[in-house]
């Protein structure tokens, strides 16, 4: 699994002014909880992109003055103004402790519908899942090839080994519709009535010759 490296400084002083200074000097204020002791830290704005800004589940390992922490990112804060981040909390990973994340879902497949002519909708992109984290994964694989037009396919249909899915089981996450061509033909095709091919279109008798 992909794995960020951060460095931060340890934060002794709590409060707005504090907290003020900090983001003067472009860093940003963090915490790391669920372990032994809360750990409050500082770090450089900049560290936090590859985390912060992407749809991927990854670990960052958080190093605060010579102490490495093995984390996920769990809350994220920013400035309603300027949209910068201001605040970012990490869960720190114990090995027998159970942990609540957000994994992405990865299709695989070309699902049946589609190759009928249909049209892949993907209505949920990620899922929330319990699990021991040697169990965490980048995303978790949900095979749609068996999906026909006009059918879901839900919650509960995904396969997910070590791991207590926390979505309700009868959500929709994907489904296959029908294209406007689709429809079209459909309608049309229903028109002609059964045993019989659509009327061929007319053709103009040709003139007959003038008699001279």
């Amino acid at each position: 699994m992909k794995t960020i490296t951060i460095e931060g400084q340890l934060r002794t002083e709590s409060g707005k002014k504090a907290t003020r200074l900090l983001r003067s000097q472009q860093l940003v204020p963090g915490v790391i909880y669920g372990g032994k002791a809360e750990v409050n830290f500082s770090a450089p704005a900049s560290s936090f992109k590859s985390i912060v800004y992407t749809s991927e589940f990854m670990l960052a390992n958080v190093t605060v003055d010579g102490k490495s922490y093995n984390c996920i990112l769990k809350d994220l804060q920013f400035n309603k103004v300027t949209d910068l981040l201001t605040h970012v909390d990490f869960l720190e990973l114990v090995e027998d402790k159970k942990v609540i994340a957000t994994l992405p879902l990865k299709y695989t497949g070309t699902p049946a519908g589609v190759k009928a002519g249909g049209k892949l909708v993907t209505k949920i992109k990620a899922i929330k899942v319990k699990t021991l984290p040697k169990f965490l994964r980048e995303n978790i694989e949900v095979d749609i090839t068996n999906l026909e037009l006009n059918e879901n396919i839900r919650v509960e249909n995904i396969k997910a080994e070590n791991m207590e899915i926390m979505n309700s089981p009868r959500i929709p996450i994907a489904s296959v519709t029908m294209t406007r061509q689709l429809k079209q033909e459909e309608a049309t095709a229903a028109k002609v009535p059964a045993g019989k091919a659509a009327p061929a279109a007319k053709v103009a008798a040709p003139a007959t010759p003038a008699k001279k």
